[in-house]
């Protein structure tokens, strides 16, 4: 990828020096867009698929994206299919460019964006490819941590979090002592820092609640208002346990406790099996949607699986 911006010393008491800003003044578009990512996920992402046609290209400076065309996206995206990847991974490399070219076309690096107008691979279906568990999967995953300590009552409110919340784990990891202490119109409320720096409120599982007084009672930072709600229990590289837990980290406890069951399975199928949950409940979509904190409802419609139940299809409606 393109390199990142100056390192400025922060400070309250100066203005920027002739010297950093002469170096700001410099700074590449295509290494502005990618400083202008906030979300760690999305830099992740974004990094990948631009890095990935720069290699494809032999792109090497900034400045070479501006000779792209039309015809070296398409013979891009047809090495990505010849690789043998499937079509979301194909769609999501292409949209990390597209963002890319829409930046320089509003900062007018470029004339025009050359991955606009690339077909791109369909969607096999209109169903997310992650699986959701059944209720007496999510009831038996829920109870699996036996463990009465603090890694236990920990683990217990974490999967009980995921699984009535429908967290993203990196929205879990971000939640502080205080974002789980708000109230409105009397109901406990959960405030969760989602995607692009939107927040939404969640009314709290009165269950959840519970496990996270009891872990707090017993790890003993209840207190700790500004500082992360769910921690390690253990730090052996610095000593600290003041640390949030890390998405890795969620990952691998959803991992351990699910395949000790038999349904080895990653934290996102958890945000799955709750959508899905709510929405075969009759949850009206629209309301899922702002709890899940979806920018677009189609993405939504993913864990709507209703209208493949076998028992509403129009061959049971069928009577002779």
């Amino acid at each position: 990828m393109t390199d990142p911006l100056p390192v400025v010393a922060p400070s309250s008491a100066r203005l920027l020096t002739a010297e950093e800003f002469r170096h700001l003044a410099s700074v590449p578009p295509e290494a502005e867009w990618f400083a202008n990512i906030t979300n760690p996920s999305t830099q992740r992402a974004y990094r990948h698929g631009v890095g990935d046609f720069m290699r494809f290209t032999g792109i090497a400076r900034p400045e070479e994206f501006r000779a792209v065309t039309r015809a070296h996206v398409i013979a891009w995206r047809d090495e990505l299919g010849h690789r043998g990847l499937g079509g979301s991974t194909v769609r999501h490399r292409l949209a990390s460019l597209a963002s890319l070219f829409e930046y320089l076309c509003n900062r007018n690096a470029v004339t025009h964006n050359p991955v606009k107008g690339v077909q791109r691979p369909r969607t096999e279906s209109g169903e997310g490819r992650t699986p959701a568990l059944g209720d007496h999967q999510a009831r038996a995953l829920l109870a699996a941590p036996a463990d009465d300590g603090i890694r236990g009552k920990r683990d217990r409110a974490i999967l009980s979090t995921l699984l009535f919340h429908a967290l993203r784990r990196d929205e879990l990891c971000k939640l502080r002592v205080r974002d789980f202490r708000h109230a409105r119109k009397g109901v406990p409320h959960l405030r969760v820092s989602g995607k692009g720096g939107k927040t939404r409120y969640l009314p709290l599982h009165p269950g959840t609640n519970a496990l996270i007084h009891d872990y707090l009672d017993t790890a003993g930072h209840g207190d700790d208002d500004g500082g992360a709600l769910f921690r390690p229990v253990r730090n052996n590289r610095t000593g600290r346990l003041n640390a949030a837990i890390t998405p890795d980290g969620v990952y691998k406890l959803v991992r351990a406790y699910s395949a000790a069951l038999g349904f080895e399975i990653g934290a996102h199928a958890l945000r799955a099996t709750a959508a899905t949950n709510a929405l075969d409940h009759q949850a009206d979509i629209a309301k899922v949607q702002e709890w899940l904190g979806h920018a677009n409802i189609a993405t939504t419609r993913i864990y709507d699986h209703r209208r493949t139940r076998p028992e509403d299809s129009p061959t049971f409606k069928v009577a002779y």
